[in-house]
This record gives structure tokens, sequence and C-alpha cells, in this order.
């Protein structure tokens, strides 16, 4: 393995019945770069990121993490790899807090049992404190101080959408999944969660792998970009390179400016 090479995926082919979701896709997430993950509606990029998690099994291809195997691992063994994501349909506790939906984030850290941590003693509590000071953490860097203590059923959306990437970011991942962070934001969301995704890249190292149809911030922060259409990759490389690709136009317009 690359000392740059963090997640591989080789040849993954994805099929629902008869019909291939994904073909023959394969790419490089490389360490401490953002790349995009661009297509139109129903390419098949969140398809990829649910057979990265292993909530999708590929009937054929390898995925690859830090030079392991990982395909035919569960689903609940991946954040343990390092790997996290946030949902398109955001999968938080509406009924807790925002404070109760970070810690819920840091279950697979958590080394105590149910009993010594019910007592509140010793290494269980040394233990609460140290999550703690994590979640604290997170809470200070997307700025949801004044929600903290909010139930996040009652926060509008693009608050909500906030909670989730902080509890993506509570498991500690090396990689996060981002499946259209920015999607049903207004202006001011928008901008304000581009920069705490620049800022948990420049300050925690996390690489990330980003789906996002706005394609003025996507050329705007990430480092390369990969192109799915129908299922299959049609072409991969630096922002400046693929906004000019003629198939890339043909698959967002249905016409190339060669034409």
């Amino acid at each position: 393995m690359s000392d740059k090479e963090l997640l591989k995926i080789k040849n993954i082919h994805l099929k629902f019945g008869g019909n291939e979701a994904l073909s023959n896709i394969s790419f490089l997430v490389p360490n401490n770069e953002i790349i995009g993950l661009i297509g139109p509606n129903g390419a098949g990029k969140t398809s990829l990121l649910n057979c990265i998690t292993m909530f999708y099994k590929p009937y054929k291809g390898q995925i690859f993490w830090e030079g392991s195997d990982i395909t035919g691992k569960k689903p609940h063994q991946i954040p343990a790899c390092g790997i996290s994501r946030t949902f398109q349909n955001m999968e938080l506790f509406s009924g807790l807090t925002v404070l109760e939906n970070l810690m819920a984030g840091r279950h697979i850290l958590m080394n105590s049992g149910a009993i010594a941590s019910s007592l509140f003693f010793g290494k269980a509590r040394k233990e609460e404190i140290r999550h703690r000071e994590a979640v604290e953490d997170i809470i200070d860097l997307l700025e949801m101080e004044a929600i903290r203590d909010k139930i996040v059923g009652s926060l509008p959306y693009g608050q909500r959408k906030r909670v989730d990437f902080g509890r993506a970011l509570a498991l500690d991942p090396k990689l996060l999944l981002l499946d259209e962070p920015l999607a049903g934001m207004n202006v001011e969301e928008k901008e304000d969660m581009v920069r705490f995704i620049l800022d948990v890249y420049e300050l925690k190292k996390i690489s990330i792998l980003l789906i996002e149809h706005d394609m003025g911030v996507v050329m705007d922060i990430v480092d390369k970009i990969i192109v799915i259409d129908f299922g299959k990759k049609i072409t991969e490389g630096p922002p400046a390179k693929v906004k000019n690709n003629p198939e890339v136009i043909k698959a967002y317009l249905g016409k190339s400016n060669n034409k």
C-alpha cells in the first residue's frame, strides 16, 4: 500500500435484481485529501457509499482500507476501522439532545460495561469525562453551544444537518463520507457548513469523500473529482480538468459543448 493510500475501490459491481447499479468502479482516496464524488441524480453515488460502509454487498470487486480487504466485513464493523459518514436523510435520535446524540456517536469507543457506566465510578467515570471532552470540542468547532441541550427533533433543518456532521466526527474517523451535506440549506447555512468541513479537514487532518450537487463548492474545495453516471465512472481528475470534460458536460446537460 502507498503511504498516501487510505481507501481503494477496485472493480466494484452492484446489482439490484437484474439491474446493475454500479459497474466496474475503481478509484483511490489518498490520505489528507478532499475527494469529490459527483454525478447526476440516480448515478449511483449513495449506492457506492453504501458499499464502502457495507450496507450493500457488491457482487464483484473489492474494497481495501489501509491495505486490508474489508469487503466481507459487517456494517457495524466499519466505523471501528475509522470510516464515518453522514446521510442524505439524517438518522438522528430525534428525542435526545444534541449533546446526547454526539455522545451516542462515540459508543464504539467506549470500553466500560453497562454496570460500571451506571455506577459512574472509577474507570467508567474517567472514560465518561474523556468522551465528554471530545464531544465538547466538536460542539465548539461546529459552533453548537447555543443548541447543545436542545432536543434534536425541535431543531430547524440546517442545525440538524450540523448535528449529523458532528455525530460523524464523534467517531474520531480517519475518513469522512459526506452525502450531500449542503442539501436543503440556505446560502448562509451552506457557507457555514463549507467552513466547518474545511476546518475539520485542516485542523483534524481527516480525509473526506464528498458527494455534493453544488458544483461551485465542489470546484472550490476538493483536490480531485470522480464523476459517475449510470453506475459507471466516466472520468476523474483535478477540478479544472473535469469541468471541461465533454463527457461530464454531456452527463449533466445532455449535450457536449464540442458540438
